[in-house]
């Protein structure tokens, strides 16, 4: 059946909640884009007059669609070169969704976009349409042709493992942007001392190059061992400079919600490093490095003002 524009216009209307649903449950922008694409394609190969609630019916094709990319990226994650983190959305972005409550800001965070890793596919759909959505019960269950009350366990069970991974007491806006410059001025001195003081003892620095760009295989673990590494990232270069393509400009930004360094080299941006902090200090540096995670948070970064860099680094 042909589609018409009324339909299409119909399809588009749910498209923004659709793409966050998505993003949520596959942490890749790209990887979302195309679930919501394949949605739209059969959206057109249905009758769509007789479909009575079209969310209810787009949600469910989506949530299917998803469904099939965390079983296959689950075997495609197994050859992964190195760490796997989440596709950062810088501030703005339209696929972050809904904020208006603490659990849909937190359910798009970074941290707890990596931790919903660990789920499995069927508690990461319950975990996202319940937590973040305010989906009932009733309605997961038969997007997923499974009991409430199995519906039920699993969002619990999701809900623990989400919680008892989840950062301590979190700090306000102002006080993580204070943090994030002294981190700044304290990476860029030269010393390890300075940058010690700002870590929480079990710290910890994770990358993702997916093989394409240099980025340890294994977590840095410890306040040392982080600030070290953090010392001599940040420590100039000729080799940096030349590897990247020039003198990058780094801003202070927000990535998922919370503080972000985005580094910049004429206008592309080449990594986005996500901090967890807390009223502790620094807990974690999530850094995204792969080029191919980078590509949506480059053309982002084109639209928006984003004012003066804070420095230039290497």
């Amino acid at each position: 059946m042909a589609v018409t524009m009324n339909d299409t216009d119909r399809f588009e209307a749910f498209m923004p909640r659709l793409e966050a649903i998505a993003y949520r449950l596959l942490g890749s922008a790209s990887d979302a884009e195309d679930a919501v694409q394949d949605t739209f394609l059969r959206w057109q190969a249905a009758d769509v007059d007789r479909i009575e609630v079209p969310e209810a019916w787009l949600t469910k094709v989506l949530t299917n669609l998803c469904l099939n990319q965390l079983t296959s990226a689950r075997a495609r994650r197994e050859t992964y070169v190195g760490q796997w983190l989440p596709e950062p959305l810088l501030a703005g972005d339209p696929m972050l969704g809904p904020a208006d409550t603490v659990e849909q800001r937190e359910s798009v965070s970074y941290a707890v976009l990596t931790l919903m890793e660990r789920l499995s596919p069927n508690e990461r759909v319950v975990y996202v349409l319940r937590e973040a959505f305010g989906y009932p019960h009733r309605e997961v269950a038969e997007i997923l042709d499974i009991s409430e009350s199995a519906c039920q366990q699993i969002f619990h069970r999701a809900k623990k493992h989400v919680a008892a991974g989840k950062p301590r007491t979190e700090i306000d806006e102002a006080a993580a942007q204070r943090i994030v410059e002294e981190f700044l001025a304290a990476a860029t001195s030269g010393r390890t001392e300075p940058l010690v003081r700002l870590l929480t003892e079990d710290a910890i620095s994770i990358g993702d190059g997916g093989g394409k760009v240099p980025a340890r295989a294994k977590a840095f673990e410890g306040a040392v061992a982080v600030a070290k590494f953090m010392r001599g990232l940040f420590k100039p270069s000729e080799a940096k400079r030349a590897y990247v393509g020039g003198s990058p400009d780094i801003y202070i930004s927000t990535a998922n919600g919370a503080p972000a360094v985005v580094v910049v080299v004429d206008d592309r941006v080449v990594g986005v490093m996500c901090l967890e902090i807390t009223d502790e200090g620094i807990v974690a540096f999530r850094n995204q490095v792969n080029p191919d995670k980078l590509e949506r948070a480059t053309r982002q970064w084109a639209t928006r003002d984003h004012g003066d860099p804070l420095l230039k680094a290497f």
